[in-house]
């Protein structure tokens, strides 16, 4: 049985900072990547559809990219909310991140077919910086690993 997330943070995002490409719920185009705490890890769950193709049989690099990133910065909302004393589901808005700094190392070509599961571990290195080592998996395979500096959204966003 594939892993799930039931209550991810991206459901708690106010309306107007709900939109992003890769995790905004409300944007009819995107991605719609859910991210949720499993155990102390956090995880993010997605089947690429055919259309993220890179070669016949392969997901393209952009989309594992845009997977690290919004892992990241769902995983450093997470980490805040948490530390606030709240969790999704609890009717609290939770912090919303942007990001510093993405990097990404392809480990392996990513099969295409397959759900992918990201796993992050968050480091706090500053009350309103995270740092989050993100795992990619195809299955049981590592096909990427990266690191997401993420920082609490300026108040300046969304005026």
């Amino acid at each position: 049985m594939a892993e799930q997330i039931i209550t991810a943070i991206q459901d708690e995002y106010a309306e107007a900072f709900a939109w992003c490409y890769g995790c905004g719920r409300l944007n009819p185009d995107g991605h719609h990547f859910r991210t949720g705490w499993h155990g102390d890890e956090t995880l993010t769950v997605y089947k690429p559809k055919q259309a993220h193709t890179a070669i016949p049989g392969f997901v393209y690099g952009g989309l594992i990219a845009s997977l690290v990133d919004c892992h990241g910065t769902g995983s450093a909302s997470l980490a805040l909310h948490r530390k606030n004393g709240f969790e999704p589901g609890s009717g609290e808005e939770p912090p919303r991140f942007v990001t510093a700094s993405l990097h990404v190392d392809y480990m392996k070509p990513t099969p295409q077919g397959v759900e992918l599961k990201a796993v992050g571990k968050v480091e706090e290195i500053h009350p309103k910086k995270f740092k989050v080592a993100v795992e990619v998996y195809a299955e049981d395979t590592l096909c990427a690993t990266g690191e997401v500096v993420a920082v609490v959204m300026p108040a300046s966003f969304g005026k």
